[in-house]
């Protein structure tokens, strides 16, 4: 009777055991984010208090590849997509699309102070960590409705087909992304 309960109990610790692997794989993409959104911030902050947004803009388009780069690795891949993109190549997959409709009306609707996060795990094994990324006020100098003529030349210039402007503060601008491919088949 003993040994039943015993394999009961080890039997049903194993989801458990599965979700801290999991578990791992969402503190490891809630760290990655976070790491990618503040290097990236303090760049644009940098270059928009020595230079203004233009310089920003340069930021966007140079630095923030290079930084999600840089922090890609050991499996990881990190970058940032939008419903409105600037950059084609930000373009999401229909589950980011989804991830970020629900982001969205969470926010319409201030389900939540933190920016929401959603973590998958596939059937395949492989993950994805999603964390919004809201319209901070700096940031409607380049993605709002009113952009300084000099701002709106160096976006048409560097991204001709820029749809990520119009947008208010508090909105969902874009979402953080980390990624995990599959893992192979247990031996």
């Amino acid at each position: 009777m003993m040994k039943v309960h015993l394999l009961g109990l080890c039997l049903a610790a194993l989801p458990m055991l599965a979700a801290a692997g999991e578990d791992a794989r969402l503190e490891e993409g809630r760290a990655l984010a976070g790491a990618l959104g503040a290097q990236l911030k303090a760049e644009l902050m940098t270059a928009m208090q020595a230079d203004g947004p233009v310089a920003a803009i340069e930021v966007c388009h140079v630095e923030a590849p290079r930084i999600a780069g840089r922090l890609s690795g050991d499996g990881a891949t990190v970058g940032r997509t939008a419903l409105k993109v600037r950059n084609p190549a930000n373009a999401p997959t229909a589950g980011q699309a989804a991830v970020m409709t629900d982001f969205a009306k969470r926010m319409r609707r201030g389900e939540t102070d933190a920016p929401p996060e959603a973590f998958d795990v596939a059937a395949d094994g492989s993950a994805r960590y999603m964390r919004a990324i809201p319209t901070g006020a700096p940031c409607l100098a380049c993605h709002g409705s009113d952009i300084a003529p000099a701002v709106q030349a160096r976006l048409d210039a560097l991204y001709p087909q820029d749809a990520a402007t119009g947008f208010r503060a508090g909105e969902l601008r874009g979402a953080f992304v980390v990624a995990w491919p599959a893992r192979p088949p247990a031996p």
